[in-house]
């Protein structure tokens, strides 16, 4: 199992917030709504500004050093299935060969980095059970 250096509490953050952003929708017009009374109720998952789990993510996955970025990076990888828990070691080779693959607006780009960085870590063996959970 590899050690990793990015806390865990950071990647569990990291993946509360991609499902966030991931499952926000345009905005719609009060005007164009089936039904106003239910409609209204969707305003929480519509991507506004003050919504902010997308500028939260990007904060987040801007604010990590070098090394976590590989990691993270990494991690997507293994979740999407490109390696596997016993070639962490290539994955993460792979990142620092590659580094634009980790780049913090490629990571923003992909709509399934909560569920990659998730099935990675699964598939690496580490649980973000405990203090951690408390962000998912």
């Amino acid at each position: 199992m590899p050690e990793l250096t990015i806390p865990l509490e950071k990647l569990a953050f990291l993946i509360l917030k991609a499902y966030e952003a991931d499952a926000e929708v345009e905005p719609v017009n009060p005007e164009d709504a089936s039904d106003q009374v239910d409609d209204a109720e969707r305003q929480v998952l519509e991507d506004r500004k003050e919504n902010g789990s997308y500028q939260e993510l990007r904060d987040a996955l801007f604010s990590l050093n070098s090394d976590e970025l590989d990691e993270v990076g990494a991690l997507r990888l293994v979740g999407r299935g490109d390696y596997d828990a016993a070639e962490w070691n290539d994955a993460l080779a792979a990142m620092r060969e590659a580094p634009e693959g980790r780049s913090p607006s490629r990571l923003l780009a992909d709509p399934l980095l909560g569920t990659y960085l998730e099935d990675a870590l699964d598939e690496i063996g580490l649980s973000i059970e405990g203090p951690e959970s408390e962000h998912l």
